[in-house]
């Protein structure tokens, strides 16, 4: 019997026909977390099928003991529907009827117990899911100094009730959807009735339903390569948070939220450079202190791209600096040239950073002062590095540090290594013509038909303000037009 035939299977009447088919078909019997009870009521036999590990036990025996309790009334079997006394006995809120044996194939790995009675070619679905997870906590990558503690754990449903916690509005919704031939992952589309743009909401959700795949295993970055088909451009056309303050300020904005479970992390589509520099910290102090903020933030990232590219131009061509400034540059000859040293120890940083994620944190730290104090300073000693590169490279890593969204800190790196290679080749025109090539490069971009660097790009003065200087949430009134709002005013 082909898939598709088997998909359409109604649920058999005879119980021993459906426990044989969740033995040819999901393997009960083999797989040691797949289980049935069996059980009679009034005389009929009922079958509840689990799986062991993503079910509250402690529900399944209650339920059990409702359904046992029907033994010891007095009723009449023959003259009423079983199956309607046991629906009516599920004291559980969420009790669903299924019809296909696929169904009740899906719902069962996904958590839920399924039950059938015999004599009835449908059964019953019960929410008794207690997936394994660890409680909500605040992220490591965006901490705050004020601000909640809790962010979006592996758990959707845990992820989309901390999201309706600040926004009780009865427009929020949540599109949920299987995606996966064989994880069958859950993934819930979230926006906002009535402000999000319906255009976006429906290219969102026919692009995950045109998904096709074996699994996201990888999750939500998964998800990401197929809604936008990246290819090798590095920068991140979706942002990703772990905070369910700032999912809430994006869905109220107008943005469409795509929760993955497995995933603590959400995507916010559309997402441009400017929201990639955007960060917690600057709405939770006032208004003069988060625009400081954001400027510090911003010459860090400008630092990472550009400065060393610029002090490497400065080296090879002193002749570009003014009188006063001629103490740039490396103050002793070496061996190697400049442009190697920079790339060694950019790779070294790069080295110290993963070698960092892959090490247990007391170990970490003692990793850090080792490289910091031994490598770092015997290298100088040694002739290898001047100084100098040491000093300009650790800032560009800094401003890399700096950068909120790990994605973008990463993809500038990149570019500052091309444009590095770009000045040795062509030296003060190479310098000049790369940032044009970038420059352009972000211009053509675009995400789910938005502009990469609007409002920059095309100019929109209002809007570009409010990225320069944070403004007071009274002040705030409008949402972002790139987001084609129905609803413009944040406030009536």
């Amino acid at each position: 019997m082909s898939s598709k035939t088997e998909k359409k299977v109604q649920i058999y009447e005879d119980l021993d026909n459906v426990e044989k088919y969740m033995k040819d078909r999901v393997g009960l019997g083999t797989s040691f977390d797949l289980g049935v009870r069996k059980i009679k009521v009034m005389q009929k036999q009922v079958h509840l099928y689990y799986v062991n590990g993503l079910c509250d036990s402690v529900l399944i025996a209650e339920l059990l003991e409702q359904l046992l309790f029907l033994n010891d009334t007095d009723r009449k079997s023959q003259a009423r529907n079983i199956f309607d006394i046991v629906e009516n006995q599920l004291v559980h809120q969420s009790v669903q009827p299924i019809k296909k044996m696929d169904e009740l194939v899906d719902q069962v790995l996904s958590g839920l117990i399924a039950i059938v009675v015999e004599g009835y070619n449908h059964g019953l679905v019960v929410d008794v899911r207690s997936y394994p997870g660890r409680m909500p906590q605040e992220p490591d990558t965006e901490k705050v100094v004020r601000g909640s503690r809790d962010g979006f754990v592996e758990n959707i449903i845990v992820n989309t009730a901390i999201t309706r916690r600040r926004i009780r509005d009865e427009r929020l919704r949540f599109e949920i959807m299987r995606v996966g031939e064989r994880s069958k992952t859950d993934i819930a589309v979230g926006y906002i009735d009535g402000v999000a743009d319906p255009d976006l909401i429906n290219i969102v959700i026919k692009e995950l339903k045109n998904i096709k795949a074996d699994g996201l295993t990888m999750a939500d970055k998964t998800i990401e390569e197929f809604l936008l088909k990246q290819s090798y451009n590095p920068y991140p056309l979706v942002r990703y948070t772990e905070r369910a303050d700032v999912a809430a300020t994006h869905l109220l904005e107008g943005h469409v939220v795509i929760y993955v479970d497995t995933s603590p992390s959400v995507i916010i589509t559309p997402a441009t450079f400017f929201h990639h520099l955007q960060h917690a910290e600057e709405y939770r102090q006032a208004p003069l202190i988060g625009s400081f903020i954001r400027w510090v933030r911003f010459l860090g990232v400008f630092a990472s791209i550009f400065f060393l590219p610029l002090w490497f131009l400065v080296v090879l061509e002193p002749s570009l600096l003014p009188e006063r400034l001629s103490f740039i540059g490396p103050n002793e000859t070496t061996n190697i040239p400049i442009v190697v040293q920079i790339f060694i120890a950019d790779l070294g940083l790069e080295f110290l950073r993963i070698a960092a994620i892959h090490t247990p944190t007391p170990l970490s730290t003692a990793m850090g002062l080792i490289a910091a104090v031994l490598i770092g300073q015997i290298a100088i000693d040694v002739g290898l590095f001047v100084p100098e590169v040491i000093l300009y490279v650790s800032v560009a890593a800094i401003g890399n540090f700096a950068t909120p969204s790990y994605e973008l800190g990463i993809a500038n790196k990149l570019v500052r290594l091309i444009l590095l290679i770009v000045v040795a080749i062509f030296h003060t025109p190479g310098f000049f013509i790369g940032i044009t090539v970038y420059l352009l490069f972000l211009i053509r971009t675009r995400t789910l038909n938005v502009p990469y660097l609007w409002p920059f790009i095309p100019f929109y003065p209002k809007a570009f303000a409010q990225i320069l200087l944070r403004r007071t949430v009274p002040g705030n009134r409008i949402r972002p037009s790139h987001l084609h709002p129905q609803d413009r005013f944040k406030q009536p």
